[in-house]
């Protein structure tokens, strides 16, 4: 059975990221910063009524040039005492961007080797993959060889992407997490917040805890909608640890 599992599972990473707007307010960042930023926020406005100030509270966290890493979430798979498959779950969410981004590296380049290690994330190759690395250029942290995707191919990454899975080649279509797990009968994470709410948590009421669950949360539900992808079965939730 161990052999199974390791051939399967052993060398696969689950992730998630929750991220915010770099600064609490529009008018926190430096005029160079706002005049770029007003560029963008021409492009994305869906209505004359919306503000610059506005947008980049609402906005500014899904790019990063505008916004930062709050929260890591990483899950690991498990070989339970039964034999059966578990899963462990747990967050780097630190004080600064750089620590939590610190932590992630320190954890997939010490605990995995770079060369067979395979993230999992939903949408990660066009969101979370590519945030993490320009994130971790702005804060000057070398990017791990597990994460780098500079020059590579699309099929030279060997990264899991969930709504990618999905697609079976078509380009058309987005498909939410919480869709997919409500078609394939796995427990929401948006029992609490979803990812809109998080700037307005993480500022307006400084709780980011409460962030890391929630990603930890997803973290599970990218994993089990991984497994029902492969034709596996869900684990079940005595075998889920959140650390």
């Amino acid at each position: 059975m161990k052999i199974q599992f390791d051939k399967i599972f052993k060398n696969l990473l689950v992730i998630d990221i929750e991220t915010a707007s770099a600064f609490e307010k529009y008018q926190d960042m430096n005029e160079r910063m706002q005049l770029l930023w007003n560029k963008k926020a021409s492009f994305i406005s869906k209505s004359d009524e919306d503000t610059p100030d506005e947008l980049y509270f609402e906005k500014g966290a899904i790019f990063a040039e505008f916004g930062k890493v709050i929260c890591i979430s990483v899950g690991v798979f498990t070989m339970e005492n039964d034999n059966s498959v578990g899963l462990r779950i747990k967050s780097f969410a630190m004080e600064t961007e750089t620590e939590t981004l610190e932590a992630f590296k320190k954890l997939i380049e010490t605990k995995f080797e770079s060369k067979y290690l395979r993230m999992i994330a939903h949408n990660g190759k066009e969101f979370d993959f590519p945030y993490l690395c320009r994130r971790m250029l702005v804060n000057e942290i070398d990017i791990p060889e597990a994460l780098d995707i500079r020059d590579k191919k699309p099929w030279e990454i060997n990264h899991f992407d969930t709504m990618e899975m999905w697609k079976f080649g078509d380009r058309k279509n987005f498909t939410s997490l919480d869709l997919l797990a409500a078609l394939f009968g796995v427990e929401s994470s948006k029992d609490d917040i979803d990812g809109s709410q998080v700037n307005k948590v993480y500022y307006i009421n400084n709780d980011l805890e409460r962030i890391s669950v929630y990603c930890k949360r997803d973290v599970m539900v990218t994993a089990q909608v991984f497994l029902k992808l492969n034709g596996f079965q869900q684990i079940p939730e005595k075998n889920i640890q959140y650390l």
